[in-house]
């Protein structure tokens, strides 16, 4: 799995394998150099985005495989996640808006933060719907250490 700067992971989209996986890509990222104060952004993103497809891309479908691809880099880190559930939404990747937080506790929003904090913590998002496949992909940037 962990081969000079790209890394190369697949497992079956379910909670579980994904949790795991999270952690797989996470320690095996650290261990090839990614920068101390991008890994909590990296690791934050990367579940987002992994729930996402266990949650809502096999929403209705039997859950297949989950291939992620991560290329790590001085600069940068791209994760590419690929996935053969149902596309998103309008074949566009969602703005990312903050769901409304109402008003008292019990109002507040169990979920609908996901692809915001996706598009806070990365430096570039990208989304392919080709042949049955969806393919995300989530740059860091990290030009100089913080």
């Amino acid at each position: 799995m962990c081969t000079g700067n790209c890394l190369d992971l697949q497992f079956s989209a379910t909670a579980s394998d994904a949790s795991a996986g999270i952690a797989q890509l996470s320690a095996c990222l650290k261990a090839q150099g990614l920068p101390a104060h991008k890994a909590g952004d990296v690791k934050i993103a990367l579940a987002e985005a992994i729930n996402n497809v266990v949650e809502h891309a096999y929403a209705g479908v039997t859950p297949a495989q989950v291939k992620v691809r991560c290329r790590l880099n001085q600069d940068w880190l791209e994760i590419l996640i690929s996935d053969t559930g149902n596309p998103l939404p309008g074949f566009r990747v969602p703005e990312g808006m903050p769901a409304a937080l109402g008003s008292s506790r019990d109002e507040l929003p169990e979920g609908g933060f996901g692809w915001f904090l996706i598009h806070e913590l990365t430096s570039d998002i990208r989304y392919e719907r080709s042949n049955g496949c969806n393919w995300l992909s989530l740059r860091f940037d990290f030009p100089d250490a913080e």
